[in-house]
Parts: structure tokens; C-alpha cells; sequence
């Protein structure tokens, strides 16, 4: 039988179990950081969780952004920016899996958009549909950002959204978070309620997508199959830049970008690794 230490040496093995339990959960709750495993593995942290080192800065571009700032280890999209704009990493990706933890606000939606392969910037006029705004952008091409408008990003979404107060998320399937946006739904929804911190991964390698939420793969797609020239089709004319882009991808190797869609939303614990 174990007999109960007596008066101050009870005390004093309380205070050490609860010294490791501390210990534990602080190391556990440890947020963007690389461990000496992730590290052996080829893995590269993204976001260190106080700075926009391995990002383009919008504060920095001319004129400055204000579509992302830093807010409690976040990298975080910003409501209703004046220049709505995505944060774009500054080194370029082919084959890789990237993993990220994400939260929408209420009501929200954003996204990571990769195999990116161009962005241009739309003034959008009122009036006009946005799908013309892009073709006219298109057209009157300018090589400078603009004071005001959008920042368009052609490329594939991992999609990011408040499945159940959002529009767009409210039309389900390949609108719904872990979509390959509207292209293929997520074969089962495992997202959080809009709030909470997601898990997620996503997988590159030559055509073949996977996208993983919250430990489960619900996407997996081929880039390079006829569902995509269908799905771009649906939207864009056959004849526009952005289905040519979409349909015949160009750029291979390219950055990767988190989505201002007008929204607040967050990411944190951002790590690649190349694949080969």
C-alpha cells in the first residue's frame, strides 16, 4: 500500500506534477514553431508568428495595403479593406504539401490559392458583372496597383468559408470549406463552426490535388483532367485569359497566397515542405 508523504513533502510533489502538467500543455499549445522532427522531415515554417518574414508585406507595396496584419500569432485578413488584396508568399512552390491552420469569422469567407498563375488588378466599375470587370482589366491591362479595387488572383482555391451564414458557402458543395472551390466539392464536411481553428493540408504534385480537413482527405483531384476546363467554362468564356490560364497552367512553380475576400479570417502555424 502507498502511504501519503506527510505535510511539505505533499505539497511539494503537487507543486512538481503540477509544474509538468504545465509544462506539457505550454509546449503543446506551442504555435508556430518546427519541431526537431518537422525539421528532419524537410519541413519550413512559413509565418515565425511575429512577423511578415516570407511574405510580400502590403503595408509595404505603393500605394500601402491594408488587406493583412499581425493579431494574437496570426497572420490575419483584414474586413473591408480599402485595397482588397491577397498575401502572397514570396518564394515560389511546385510539388509540395503545405499544412495551416485557419478560423473564419461569422458570416466569412476567404481561402489559399496556389498554382497560381496570374493576379492583375480590377478597378470594378458598378454595374458590371464581376466576371466582365476581370475581361476589362484584361484588356486595359496597367502594370501599377491601383488606389482602390481588387487585386485578382487566377489560380486554385483550398476554399475557407463560413459554411453556414455565408452566401456563397450556403450553396454547398464546391463552395463549402475544404472545396477545391468551385470545382470539386469535399466528399464529407468536417469543418469547425465559423470561430473555431481549423486543421488542414493540401497536397501538390504535377495535376494530382489533395485537400485534408481536420484529418481528413476530402478532395482528391487531377488539375490536369477535363473537369477543370468544364468547371472554368461555367464561369469564364472558353475564349478569356482566365480560362486559357486555368485550363492550360503555365506557371508550374508558383506562390502561394491567403485570400482577402472582404473578411476576417486567420492563419497560423503555416509549414511546407518541398515534394519530389
Amino acid at each position: 500500500m502507498w502511504d501519503r508523504p506527510p505535510g511539505r513533502s505533499w505539497a511539494v510533489l503537487l507543486a512538481a506534477q503540477a509544474a509538468i502538467l504545465l509544462f506539457a500543455s505550454a509546449v503543446s499549445a506551442q504555435h508556430n514553431h518546427l519541431t526537431p522532427k518537422e525539421k528532419a522531415d524537410g519541413w519550413t515554417l512559413l509565418f515565425d508568428g511575429k512577423t511578415f518574414t516570407g511574405w510580400e508585406d502590403p503595408v509595404r507595396k505603393s500605394p500601402p495595403g491594408d488587406s493583412f496584419v499581425i493579431a494574437d500569432g496570426c497572420l490575419k485578413a483584414t474586413s473591408k479593406p480599402r485595397l482588397r488584396e491577397d498575401l502572397f508568399s514570396r518564394d515560389r512552390f511546385e510539388n509540395f504539401e503545405l499544412v495551416f491552420d485557419w478560423r473564419i469569422s461569422e458570416g466569412g469567407n476567404s481561402g489559399v490559392k496556389y498554382r497560381i498563375q496570374d493576379h492583375l488588378w480590377v478597378e470594378e466599375p458598378p454595374g458590371m458583372k464581376f466576371e466582365d470587370q476581370v475581361a476589362l482589366a484584361y484588356k486595359n491591362r496597367v502594370s501599377k496597383r491601383g488606389d482602390k479595387g481588387h487585386d485578382y488572383v487566377v489560380g486554385f482555391e483550398y476554399q475557407c468559408i463560413d459554411n453556414d451564414r455565408h452566401p456563397d458557402g450556403r450553396r454547398g458543395g464546391s463552395h463549402t470549406s475544404g472545396a477545391l472551390y468551385d470545382v470539386v466539392a469535399p466528399v464529407t464536411q468536417r469543418a469547425k463552426p465559423a470561430g473555431e481553428f481549423n486543421s488542414s493540408r493540401l497536397l501538390v504534385k504535377g495535376g494530382h490535388v489533395e485537400h485534408w480537413l481536420n484529418g481528413v482527405k476530402v478532395v482528391d483531384a487531377d488539375l490536369n483532367s477535363s473537369v477543370i476546363a468544364e468547371s472554368a467554362a461555367k464561369r469564364w468564356s472558353p475564349d478569356s485569359k482566365v480560362y486559357e490560364l486555368l485550363v492550360k497552367q503555365p506557371v508550374r512553380k508558383g506562390q502561394i497566397s491567403l485570400q482577402n475576400h472582404n473578411d476576417e479570417a486567420w492563419f497560423r502555424n503555416i509549414k511546407i515542405r518541398a515534394l519530389k
